[in-house]
């Protein structure tokens, strides 16, 4: 963890500190080695939140992306059941950055949990993740034109793709670019998986504080892929159509006797 209590006070690691966990209240002993990112662990091999997974520098540099009372932030259910959250906007989005394998059932309880979640991948996890995505993403493209900024898939194989497309969440991929982030868009009730190519700046800023938004919001975005998508949806039906009437009119199995009219 990036923060503990010290003296009841939240704080980040350093060297010689011991602090108390704020989740569950044990002793935890900052880390603050030359390999991995300064961080709070539980003293012996207590864990309070099992959905937590160590840092690495890919997450802390995700954080500090958001203001420091956003990260970290323990979310409470009726029942009782806690979670750390990775970060807590303003307007209660929770961002999960997640780098390592995750099963299935903690996906699908993470989502229930936290109901408006966006996760972040790190795509460079395995060799062949980026490759197998951008393979997907230029056949997507080649009938929309290569300046495309949302495509929808049409084939596409290889684990992220198959654990991450057409859930009922908003994932964006992330393979390292300076620029652009991926999006996974939510399937929902259109026929399609939808991919959005965003700018990273954008992304953050449209879930950071409201006064550096500039108008924007994460909302607005989804409408406005939403109506994108709709009209998309629209034309693939208009053309469809249009293609089934040229079948008929050519094919000349497809035409019918016209019935004779009574006089």
């Amino acid at each position: 963890m990036k923060f503990a209590l010290v003296n009841g006070e939240r704080r980040e690691a350093r060297p010689k500190l011991v602090g108390e966990c704020r989740c569950c209240g044990s002793m935890m002993i900052a880390k603050c080695g030359d390999v991995y990112a300064h961080h709070w662990a539980h003293k012996g091999r207590r864990k309070c939140d099992l959905w937590w997974e160590n840092e690495t520098e890919w997450h802390r540099a995700w954080k500090n992306q958001f203001p420091e009372d956003w990260q970290e932030r323990i979310q409470y259910a009726e029942d009782g059941e806690k979670h750390i959250a990775d970060v807590k906007t303003e307007d209660s989005w929770v961002i999960e950055f997640q780098h390592s394998a995750i099963k299935a059932e903690e996906r699908d309880s993470r989502e229930a949990f936290y109901k408006r979640l966006v996760w972040v991948i790190d795509g460079k996890r395995r060799k062949f993740d980026e490759r197998k995505f951008r393979e997907a993403w230029e056949d997507a493209g080649k009938p929309l034109g290569s300046e495309e900024p949302l495509r929808a898939l049409s084939f596409y194989e290889g684990r992220l793709l198959d654990e991450w497309v057409g859930r009922p969440t908003h994932a964006l991929l992330d393979f390292g670019e300076e620029d652009w982030l991926w999006w996974l868009i939510p399937r929902g009730d259109q026929s399609s998986d939808f991919v959005l190519r965003i700018h990273r700046a954008g992304f953050i800023q449209c879930l950071g504080p409201v006064a550096d938004r500039g108008g924007q919001s994460l909302e607005k975005i989804i409408e406005v892929v939403a109506s994108q998508i709709k009209r998309r949806d629209i034309m693939h039906k208009i053309e469809q159509s249009i293609r089934d009437k040229q079948r008929i009119k050519y094919d000349p199995l497809a035409i019918r006797r016209r019935p004779h009219r009574r006089m």
